[in-house]
Protein backbone atom coordinates (compact mmCIF):
# COMPACT_ATOMS: atom_id res chain seq x y z
CA UNK A 1 0.00 0.00 0.00
CA UNK A 2 1.28 3.45 -0.92
CA UNK A 3 0.99 5.53 2.26
CA UNK A 4 1.32 9.30 1.93
CA UNK A 5 3.36 10.70 4.84
CA UNK A 6 3.52 14.43 5.50
CA UNK A 7 6.84 16.23 5.22
CA UNK A 8 9.01 13.40 3.88
CA UNK A 9 12.25 14.73 2.39
CA UNK A 10 14.50 12.60 0.19
CA UNK A 11 17.98 13.06 -1.22
CA UNK A 12 19.88 10.98 -3.75
CA UNK A 13 23.64 10.58 -3.42
CA UNK A 14 26.28 8.93 -5.56
CA UNK A 15 28.48 6.47 -3.70
CA UNK A 16 32.20 5.93 -4.19
CA UNK A 17 31.56 2.96 -6.49
CA UNK A 18 29.40 5.11 -8.76
CA UNK A 19 26.05 3.69 -7.69
CA UNK A 20 23.23 5.88 -6.42
CA UNK A 21 21.31 5.59 -3.16
CA UNK A 22 18.26 7.47 -1.91
CA UNK A 23 17.97 8.52 1.73
CA UNK A 24 14.68 9.51 3.33
CA UNK A 25 14.23 11.98 6.20
CA UNK A 26 11.18 12.68 8.36
CA UNK A 27 11.35 16.31 7.20
CA UNK A 28 13.97 18.63 5.78
CA UNK A 29 16.76 18.63 8.35
CA UNK A 30 14.98 15.91 10.32
CA UNK A 31 16.20 12.44 11.31
CA UNK A 32 16.97 9.85 8.67
CA UNK A 33 14.35 7.11 8.32
CA UNK A 34 15.15 3.41 8.23
CA UNK A 35 13.69 0.72 6.01
CA UNK A 36 12.17 0.94 2.56
CA UNK A 37 9.28 3.38 1.82
CA UNK A 38 5.87 1.91 2.75
CA UNK A 39 7.49 -0.83 4.83
CA UNK A 40 6.53 -1.33 8.46
CA UNK A 41 10.04 -0.37 9.60
CA UNK A 42 9.86 2.85 7.56
CA UNK A 43 6.45 3.78 8.98
CA UNK A 44 7.53 3.07 12.56
CA UNK A 45 10.69 5.17 12.22
CA UNK A 46 8.59 8.02 10.82
CA UNK A 47 6.10 7.80 13.67
CA UNK A 48 8.90 7.78 16.25
CA UNK A 49 10.52 10.84 14.62
CA UNK A 50 7.24 12.80 14.61
CA UNK A 51 6.43 11.78 18.22
CA UNK A 52 9.85 13.01 19.31
CA UNK A 53 9.42 16.22 17.36
CA UNK A 54 5.94 16.88 18.74
CA UNK A 55 7.15 16.38 22.28
CA UNK A 56 10.20 18.59 21.80
CA UNK A 57 8.30 21.34 19.95
CA UNK A 58 5.53 21.78 22.50
CA UNK A 59 7.15 24.75 24.20
CA UNK A 60 9.10 26.24 21.29
CA UNK A 61 8.23 28.31 18.22
CA UNK A 62 8.33 25.23 15.98
CA UNK A 63 5.18 24.03 17.69
CA UNK A 64 3.41 27.28 16.75
CA UNK A 65 4.57 26.95 13.14
CA UNK A 66 3.13 23.44 12.92
CA UNK A 67 -0.12 24.40 14.67
CA UNK A 68 -0.63 27.41 12.40
CA UNK A 69 -0.28 25.24 9.28
CA UNK A 70 -3.03 22.98 10.62
CA UNK A 71 -5.32 25.93 11.39
CA UNK A 72 -8.31 27.10 9.33
CA UNK A 73 -6.67 30.52 9.02
CA UNK A 74 -3.83 28.93 7.04
CA UNK A 75 -5.99 26.44 5.14
CA UNK A 76 -8.32 29.22 3.93
CA UNK A 77 -5.46 31.08 2.24
CA UNK A 78 -5.22 30.89 -1.54
CA UNK A 79 -3.09 27.92 -2.74
CA UNK A 80 -0.32 30.19 -4.05
CA UNK A 81 -0.24 32.11 -0.77
CA UNK A 82 -0.02 28.87 1.24
CA UNK A 83 2.94 27.78 -0.87
CA UNK A 84 4.67 31.13 -0.31
CA UNK A 85 3.96 30.95 3.42
CA UNK A 86 5.51 27.48 3.65
CA UNK A 87 8.74 28.80 2.17
CA UNK A 88 8.84 31.60 4.74
CA UNK A 89 7.90 29.23 7.57
CA UNK A 90 10.87 27.04 6.64
CA UNK A 91 13.15 30.09 6.92
CA UNK A 92 11.61 31.03 10.29
CA UNK A 93 11.93 27.46 11.54
CA UNK A 94 15.61 27.34 10.64
CA UNK A 95 16.30 30.42 12.77
CA UNK A 96 13.73 30.22 15.57
CA UNK A 97 12.31 26.70 15.51
CA UNK A 98 13.84 25.82 18.86
CA UNK A 99 13.24 29.26 20.44
CA UNK A 100 11.41 28.84 23.80
CA UNK A 101 7.93 30.35 23.94
CA UNK A 102 8.65 31.50 27.49
CA UNK A 103 11.41 33.75 26.12
CA UNK A 104 8.99 35.73 23.95
CA UNK A 105 8.31 37.92 27.00
CA UNK A 106 11.99 38.82 27.32
CA UNK A 107 12.69 42.37 26.15
CA UNK A 108 15.81 41.12 24.32
CA UNK A 109 13.76 38.92 21.97
CA UNK A 110 12.44 41.66 19.68
CA UNK A 111 15.93 43.10 18.96
CA UNK A 112 17.11 39.58 18.20
CA UNK A 113 14.24 39.03 15.76
CA UNK A 114 14.82 42.39 14.09
CA UNK A 115 18.51 41.56 13.71
CA UNK A 116 17.52 38.31 11.96
CA UNK A 117 15.26 40.24 9.58
CA UNK A 118 18.08 42.68 8.84
CA UNK A 119 20.42 39.80 8.02
CA UNK A 120 17.86 38.47 5.53
CA UNK A 121 17.50 41.97 4.07
CA UNK A 122 21.21 42.00 3.18
CA UNK A 123 20.34 39.38 0.54
CA UNK A 124 16.74 40.30 -0.26
CA UNK A 125 14.79 43.11 1.38
CA UNK A 126 11.51 41.83 -0.06
CA UNK A 127 12.06 38.33 1.30
CA UNK A 128 13.04 39.78 4.67
CA UNK A 129 9.82 41.78 4.88
CA UNK A 130 7.72 38.80 3.80
CA UNK A 131 9.35 36.49 6.36
CA UNK A 132 8.79 39.11 9.07
CA UNK A 133 5.14 39.53 8.05
CA UNK A 134 4.55 35.76 8.21
CA UNK A 135 6.24 35.52 11.62
CA UNK A 136 4.13 38.45 12.86
CA UNK A 137 0.91 36.85 11.58
CA UNK A 138 1.69 33.53 13.25
CA UNK A 139 2.51 35.16 16.57
CA UNK A 140 -0.64 37.29 16.36
CA UNK A 141 -2.67 34.15 15.67
CA UNK A 142 -1.05 32.40 18.63
CA UNK A 143 -1.59 35.40 20.93
CA UNK A 144 -5.31 35.54 20.08
CA UNK A 145 -5.64 31.87 21.03
CA UNK A 146 -3.72 32.13 24.28
CA UNK A 147 -0.81 30.02 23.03
CA UNK A 148 1.68 32.79 23.82
CA UNK A 149 1.63 35.81 26.13
CA UNK A 150 3.76 38.21 24.05
CA UNK A 151 4.12 39.30 20.43
CA UNK A 152 7.65 40.66 19.86
CA UNK A 153 7.27 40.82 16.06
CA UNK A 154 4.40 43.33 16.09
CA UNK A 155 4.86 46.19 13.56
CA UNK A 156 8.55 46.73 12.78
CA UNK A 157 8.28 48.67 9.53
CA UNK A 158 9.80 47.57 6.24
CA UNK A 159 13.29 47.22 4.85
CA UNK A 160 12.17 47.34 1.20
CA UNK A 161 11.58 50.90 0.08
CA UNK A 162 11.30 50.74 -3.72
CA UNK A 163 8.57 52.92 -5.20
CA UNK A 164 6.42 51.74 -8.08
CA UNK A 165 5.17 55.28 -8.75
CA UNK A 166 6.49 55.27 -12.33
CA UNK A 167 5.94 51.58 -13.01
CA UNK A 168 3.02 51.98 -15.38
CA UNK A 169 2.76 50.42 -18.81
CA UNK A 170 2.78 53.21 -21.38
CA UNK A 171 1.00 53.17 -24.72
CA UNK A 172 4.45 52.66 -26.28
CA UNK A 173 5.06 49.59 -24.08
CA UNK A 174 1.68 48.19 -25.08
CA UNK A 175 2.37 48.73 -28.79
CA UNK A 176 5.84 47.18 -28.51
CA UNK A 177 4.45 44.08 -26.81
CA UNK A 178 1.78 43.57 -29.46
CA UNK A 179 4.41 44.04 -32.18
CA UNK A 180 7.09 41.71 -30.80
CA UNK A 181 5.49 39.25 -28.38
CA UNK A 182 4.06 35.89 -29.51
CA UNK A 183 0.45 36.03 -30.65
CA UNK A 184 -0.83 33.71 -27.91
CA UNK A 185 0.22 36.28 -25.26
CA UNK A 186 -1.59 39.24 -26.83
CA UNK A 187 -4.95 38.36 -25.30
CA UNK A 188 -3.35 38.15 -21.85
CA UNK A 189 -2.15 41.75 -22.14
CA UNK A 190 -5.54 42.97 -23.34
CA UNK A 191 -7.36 41.10 -20.56
CA UNK A 192 -5.07 42.57 -17.89
CA UNK A 193 -5.39 46.14 -19.17
CA UNK A 194 -9.18 46.00 -19.56
CA UNK A 195 -10.02 44.11 -16.36
CA UNK A 196 -7.28 45.01 -13.87
CA UNK A 197 -7.20 41.43 -12.58
CA UNK A 198 -4.30 39.40 -11.20
CA UNK A 199 -2.27 37.00 -13.29
CA UNK A 200 -3.50 33.89 -11.45
CA UNK A 201 -7.17 34.78 -11.89
CA UNK A 202 -6.72 35.51 -15.59
CA UNK A 203 -4.90 32.29 -16.49
CA UNK A 204 -7.69 30.35 -14.74
CA UNK A 205 -10.45 32.28 -16.53
CA UNK A 206 -12.74 29.99 -18.58
CA UNK A 207 -15.08 30.56 -21.49
CA UNK A 208 -18.01 29.84 -19.22
CA UNK A 209 -17.19 33.04 -17.32
CA UNK A 210 -17.62 35.22 -20.43
CA UNK A 211 -21.16 35.75 -21.72
CA UNK A 212 -20.38 38.09 -24.60
CA UNK A 213 -20.80 41.32 -22.62
CA UNK A 214 -19.40 40.62 -19.13
CA UNK A 215 -16.77 38.53 -17.37
CA UNK A 216 -17.67 36.97 -14.04
CA UNK A 217 -14.95 35.78 -11.71
CA UNK A 218 -14.16 35.11 -8.08
CA UNK A 219 -10.86 36.65 -7.06
CA UNK A 220 -8.61 34.01 -5.54
CA UNK A 221 -6.55 36.38 -3.40
CA UNK A 222 -9.50 38.05 -1.69
CA UNK A 223 -10.78 34.96 0.09
CA UNK A 224 -12.89 36.00 3.06
CA UNK A 225 -11.83 35.07 6.56
CA UNK A 226 -15.33 33.81 7.25
CA UNK A 227 -15.44 30.01 7.35
CA UNK A 228 -16.27 28.33 4.03
CA UNK A 229 -16.72 31.63 2.21
CA UNK A 230 -15.27 32.25 -1.23
CA UNK A 231 -13.42 35.23 -2.64
CA UNK A 232 -14.80 38.51 -3.89
CA UNK A 233 -17.18 38.14 -6.83
CA UNK A 234 -16.51 40.54 -9.69
CA UNK A 235 -18.73 41.38 -12.68
CA UNK A 236 -16.66 43.20 -15.30
CA UNK A 237 -18.20 44.88 -18.36
CA UNK A 238 -16.14 43.94 -21.41
CA UNK A 239 -14.82 46.93 -23.35
CA UNK A 240 -14.92 46.94 -27.15
CA UNK A 241 -11.18 46.24 -27.73
CA UNK A 242 -11.26 43.25 -25.39
CA UNK A 243 -14.57 42.01 -26.78
CA UNK A 244 -13.10 42.14 -30.28
CA UNK A 245 -10.19 39.92 -29.26
CA UNK A 246 -12.35 37.49 -27.30
CA UNK A 247 -14.93 37.14 -30.05
CA UNK A 248 -12.18 36.57 -32.62
CA UNK A 249 -11.03 33.49 -30.70
CA UNK A 250 -12.63 30.15 -31.48
CA UNK A 251 -14.79 29.67 -28.35
CA UNK A 252 -13.96 26.59 -26.37
CA UNK A 253 -16.09 24.51 -24.00
CA UNK A 254 -17.35 26.37 -20.90
CA UNK A 255 -14.71 24.80 -18.67
CA UNK A 256 -11.81 25.42 -21.05
CA UNK A 257 -9.37 28.18 -20.14
CA UNK A 258 -9.42 31.30 -22.28
CA UNK A 259 -5.66 31.84 -22.07
CA UNK A 260 -3.70 28.91 -23.48
CA UNK A 261 -0.09 28.15 -24.33
CA UNK A 262 1.13 27.99 -27.92
CA UNK A 263 0.35 24.25 -27.75
CA UNK A 264 -3.25 24.91 -26.75
CA UNK A 265 -2.82 23.70 -23.16
CA UNK A 266 -3.67 25.54 -19.90
CA UNK A 267 -0.93 27.66 -18.35
CA UNK A 268 0.74 26.96 -15.06
CA UNK A 269 1.60 30.09 -13.08
CA UNK A 270 5.35 29.44 -13.33
CA UNK A 271 5.11 28.64 -17.04
CA UNK A 272 3.13 31.79 -17.79
CA UNK A 273 5.47 33.97 -15.73
CA UNK A 274 8.55 32.64 -17.49
CA UNK A 275 7.05 33.02 -20.99
CA UNK A 276 5.71 36.48 -20.21
CA UNK A 277 9.05 37.75 -18.88
CA UNK A 278 10.88 36.39 -21.91
CA UNK A 279 8.40 38.03 -24.30
CA UNK A 280 8.54 41.33 -22.41
CA UNK A 281 12.34 41.38 -22.55
CA UNK A 282 12.40 40.53 -26.27
CA UNK A 283 9.96 43.39 -26.88
CA UNK A 284 12.44 45.75 -25.23
CA UNK A 285 10.12 46.58 -22.32
CA UNK A 286 11.94 47.21 -19.04
CA UNK A 287 10.99 48.42 -15.57
CA UNK A 288 7.46 47.01 -15.56
CA UNK A 289 5.99 43.59 -14.78
CA UNK A 290 2.70 41.82 -15.34
CA UNK A 291 1.72 42.85 -11.80
CA UNK A 292 2.06 46.52 -12.87
CA UNK A 293 -0.75 46.02 -15.37
CA UNK A 294 -3.20 45.98 -12.46
CA UNK A 295 -2.14 49.44 -11.35
CA UNK A 296 -1.97 50.57 -14.96
CA UNK A 297 -5.62 49.60 -15.41
CA UNK A 298 -6.54 51.68 -12.36
CA UNK A 299 -4.59 54.63 -13.76
CA UNK A 300 -6.16 54.45 -17.21
CA UNK A 301 -9.65 54.23 -15.80
CA UNK A 302 -9.00 57.31 -13.66
CA UNK A 303 -7.55 59.22 -16.60
CA UNK A 304 -10.70 58.37 -18.55
CA UNK A 305 -12.75 60.04 -15.80
CA UNK A 306 -13.84 56.99 -13.80
CA UNK A 307 -14.44 57.60 -10.10
CA UNK A 308 -12.77 55.48 -7.38
CA UNK A 309 -16.02 53.54 -6.71
CA UNK A 310 -16.36 52.82 -10.43
CA UNK A 311 -12.75 51.66 -10.62
CA UNK A 312 -13.14 49.44 -7.55
CA UNK A 313 -16.19 47.78 -9.11
CA UNK A 314 -14.13 46.76 -12.14
CA UNK A 315 -10.81 45.76 -10.55
CA UNK A 316 -12.04 44.42 -7.22
CA UNK A 317 -9.80 46.70 -5.16
CA UNK A 318 -11.17 48.18 -1.98
CA UNK A 319 -11.92 51.90 -2.15
CA UNK A 320 -9.04 52.47 0.23
CA UNK A 321 -6.64 50.63 -2.08
CA UNK A 322 -7.87 52.50 -5.16
CA UNK A 323 -7.38 55.84 -3.45
CA UNK A 324 -3.92 54.84 -2.23
CA UNK A 325 -2.90 53.79 -5.74
CA UNK A 326 -4.19 57.02 -7.22
CA UNK A 327 -2.81 59.23 -4.48
CA UNK A 328 0.57 57.75 -3.73
CA UNK A 329 1.72 55.66 -6.63
CA UNK A 330 0.53 56.68 -10.04
CA UNK A 331 -1.57 59.72 -10.75
CA UNK A 332 0.59 62.28 -8.97
CA UNK A 333 3.29 61.43 -11.54
CA UNK A 334 1.13 61.65 -14.65
CA UNK A 335 1.40 65.13 -16.25
CA UNK A 336 -1.85 64.65 -18.15
CA UNK A 337 -3.80 65.05 -14.94
CA UNK A 338 -2.21 68.38 -14.18
CA UNK A 339 -2.80 69.57 -17.71
CA UNK A 340 -6.43 68.43 -17.55
CA UNK A 341 -6.93 70.25 -14.25
CA UNK A 342 -5.52 73.52 -15.63
CA UNK A 343 -7.63 73.29 -18.80
CA UNK A 344 -10.77 72.82 -16.67
CA UNK A 345 -9.83 75.80 -14.51
CA UNK A 346 -9.15 77.93 -17.61
CA UNK A 347 -12.54 76.99 -19.01
CA UNK A 348 -14.28 77.88 -15.77
CA UNK A 349 -12.50 81.25 -15.47
CA UNK A 350 -13.21 82.10 -19.13
CA UNK A 351 -16.90 81.33 -18.66
CA UNK A 352 -17.07 83.45 -15.52
CA UNK A 353 -15.44 86.47 -17.24
CA UNK A 354 -17.49 86.33 -20.44
CA UNK A 355 -19.77 89.38 -20.73
CA UNK A 356 -23.44 88.82 -20.85
CA UNK A 357 -24.81 88.82 -24.42
CA UNK A 358 -26.51 92.07 -25.48
CA UNK A 359 -30.29 92.28 -25.29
Amino acid sequence: MDIKLKGINKTTKRLADGSKVTYYYAWKGGPRLTGEPNSREFLESYQEATRTRDASSKDVIRGLLDAFQDSTEFLHLAPRTRADYKKMIAIIDKEFGGFPLAALDDRRTRPEMLAWRDRLAATSARQADYAWAVLARILSWALDRGLVTAHPARAGGRTYRASRSTNVWTAEDEAAFYAKAPEHLHLALCLALWTGQRQGDLIRLTWGQYDGTHIRLIQSKTVSKVRNSSGKRILIPVGAPLKGRLDACPPGPPRQNILLTSRGTPWTENGFRASWNTARAEAGIAGVTFHDLRGTAVTRLALAGATPPEIATVTGHSLKDVNEILDAHYLNRDPRLGESAIRKLESQVATRKSPDPPN
